[in-house]
């Protein structure tokens, strides 16, 4: 062989190596949900006026990109308010998680075999990131915070006392089937499997909490056997908002002027998996759920052993 073809072979035995060794970096939690609103002042009410947060920033239309506002649960996460029509997943546009080195998981993702775009660049908060499509189709966000961004540059602002929750603690997504979902977010991406339920009367698994690998943030998977019409999946594409006592938040929003304006009663339940929760919507149908983060009489509530829908 000669010099020139052994180093060109050596060459790509050299790249295919170091590919190979790419490592995940961490994967810390859930940076956003990003959702769709008919009615950007009616939406705010909700989140602003009921819930008490603050929008954080908000982003022009653009000629190809409709307004957004981003409302701030903490210097980690927010509420993307997307002023636009559905696009064929109910409310849902994309859920965003954020990482330590976001090239790095690209790279990590291209040589798991995820189609990844050719480059990380500067998305319109200033804050790198890029998006892949999970197995569902669903639009998955990774971000690394910088410094300068719109976000960077809103650390501790934007965060009042008026906040009905300091953390989202998940948000749930429609999964179809889980032998597909979990090889990609476990076995690719790290998550760890921490629950599993059924609702009452089921013959089927129902939920599975993913957690994300470097921090505590789940993702829900909401397993079906029929998809829900588009109108009707804002209640499994939600936010859970974690609160330390639910009879308090109840009490909070009851007391608010905003409650007027909210139709719908605010009821405090307890879930499957035996925590106190209490469940709202937004003007678009999209959930968000309050939870406690203990169960009822501290012990945790058994997994579900039922099988998945398919």
């Amino acid at each position: 062989m000669l010099p020139a073809m052994k180093w060109l072979c050596s060459a790509v035995v050299i790249l295919s190596l170091a590919q190979a060794r790419v490592e995940r970096p961490r994967l810390l939690g859930i940076a956003h949900l990003a959702v769709f609103v008919s009615n950007p002042t009616a939406a705010k009410g909700f989140y602003q006026d009921l819930l008490g947060f603050e929008e954080s920033f908000a982003l022009p239309a653009t000629p190809t990109s409709p307004a957004r506002a981003f409302v701030k649960i903490s210097d980690q996460q927010w509420i993307e308010l997307i002023d636009s029509q559905t696009a064929g997943e109910g409310q849902l546009d994309h859920v965003a998680l954020y990482t330590a080195d976001v090239r790095r998981m690209r790279q990590y993702l291209a040589t798991r075999g995820v189609p990844v775009p050719d480059a990380v660049t500067p998305g319109p908060t200033g804050d790198l990131s890029f998006t892949v499509a999970d197995p569902d189709g669903h639009r998955l966000e990774f971000v690394e915070y910088q410094p300068g961004s719109r976000t960077g540059k809103d650390a501790g602002a934007h965060l009042p006392d008026t906040r009905i929750a300091a953390r989202a603690l998940h948000v749930g997504i429609l999964v179809r089937e889980l032998g597909r979902s979990t090889p990609f977010y476990a076995g690719i991406l790290g998550f760890e499997e921490t629950w599993r339920g059924s609702a009452a009367k089921s013959t089927t698994l129902s939920w599975v909490n993913m957690r994300v690998p470097d921090g505590t943030d789940y993702l829900e998977f909401m397993l079906y056997a029929e998809k829900p019409a588009p109108d009707r999946r804002g209640t499994a594409h939600h936010l859970c908002l974690l609160v330390p006592d639910a009879a308090k938040a109840v009490a909070e929003l009851e007391a608010r002027p905003a409650r007027k304006a909210y139709t719908r009663a605010i009821e405090i339940r307890t879930g499957i998996n035996r925590k106190r929760q209490v469940n709202l919507f937004d003007p678009d149908g999209t959930r968000v759920e309050l939870m406690e983060p203990d169960t009822v009489d501290g012990k945790p509530a058994p997994p579900s052993a039922l099988p998945p829908p398919r």
